[in-house]
């Protein structure tokens, strides 16, 4: 009799998260087991091009913590704020400057070996929410990014759910659901700095009465869209991730509160042990689906001669 072992050892799939405020790049094997990272601070104003210099430095940064060449990368996912063509191009981003209208795909692709897919980076962290956080177990899931920008990835039917133009999940778009305004909320405190909101969280566990009126009416923004999502999937859980969910005490037990006035059925309401990686695990996870289609599909990886 043959035996056969999966070797997890024989390649390396790549995840990058682009965010406002960092970039963070993850080398993991072909089980999704993380052997390094390398984050780089980036704040929202940089350019397309000093955001991308960015991005070549946190994948050169990984690829060396983890001895990994270049054309070891059997794939690489990448994950963005806005929407995203599939080609792997942005087709429309309101936070960070320039940024509409960049080739990620064609980018990371002059950077590392193998085929380069990029999605939206709330659908990214619902996706590792459903492959091994939270959500593992649900079939139906609403993912809410909360932070600095406010967005939401769906799981229907334990898959992830893009819409016909990859578009899912949008509803922030929609002024009446009042996510664009959540954060200016959190704002109007005294901050040193207007990227760092941590401040309003942590007064408001002490107890100042300003900062828990401001903490409530940002949540009441929060549960608006949540609610129409809510009512719309009649999910199986809603999951609290991004930045935020670091204050989840101060969020969970309000935001339960306010669905319950506008939804017929308030979902159990779970937050992410991830912190601030799930979305480059799930640019990991898109990665490892890419190789799955390579290895089962009719695609083929590049070859790495091309870095060699």
């Amino acid at each position: 009799d043959r035996r056969y072992r999966f070797r997890a050892e024989a390649g390396r799939v790549l995840g990058v998260d682009i965010g406002g405020h960092k970039v963070l790049a993850l080398v993991a094997d072909l089980e999704g087991r993380v052997l390094h990272s390398a984050r780089v601070a980036v704040t929202p104003r940089l350019d397309r091009r000093q955001r991308l210099v960015a991005v070549d430095d946190a994948v050169r940064a990984a690829l060396r913590g983890a001895g990994v060449p270049p054309s070891r990368v059997w794939a690489t996912g990448v994950a963005t704020t806005g929407l995203v063509d599939g080609t792997g191009r942005v087709t429309l981003s309101e936070a960070l400057p320039e940024w509409t209208g960049v080739d990620l795909a064609g980018h990371l692709s002059r950077q590392v070996n193998g085929p380069v897919k990029v999605e939206n980076d709330s659908k990214l962290a619902a996706l590792a929410e459903a492959w091994r956080g939270v959500a593992r177990y649900a079939s139906d899931v609403v993912f809410l990014l909360a932070g600095l920008r406010t967005g939401a990835g769906l799981i229907i039917d334990g898959r992830l759910h893009r819409g016909f133009g990859n578009a899912a999940g949008e509803i922030g778009a929609l002024p009446a659901a009042r996510w664009i305004r959540a954060q200016e909320h959190l704002r109007s405190w005294p901050l040193r700095d207007p990227d760092e909101v941590e401040d309003v969280f942590v007064a408001a566990r002490e107890g100042d009465r300003r900062a828990l009126a401001i903490v409530r009416r940002y949540v009441r923004d929060l549960a608006v869209g949540a609610s129409a999502l809510v009512l719309t999937l009649d999910p199986e859980l809603v999951v609290l991730g991004g930045g935020f969910s670091r204050s989840a005490d101060l969020i969970v037990d309000p935001l339960r509160r306010e669905l319950d006035r506008w939804c017929l059925r308030v979902p159990e309401i779970r937050v992410s042990e991830f912190g601030d990686e799930g979305v480059a695990l799930g640019a990991v996870r898109l990665a490892l689906d890419e190789v799955d289609a390579v290895l089962y599909g009719a695609a083929e990886l590049v070859s790495p001669d091309r870095f060699a």
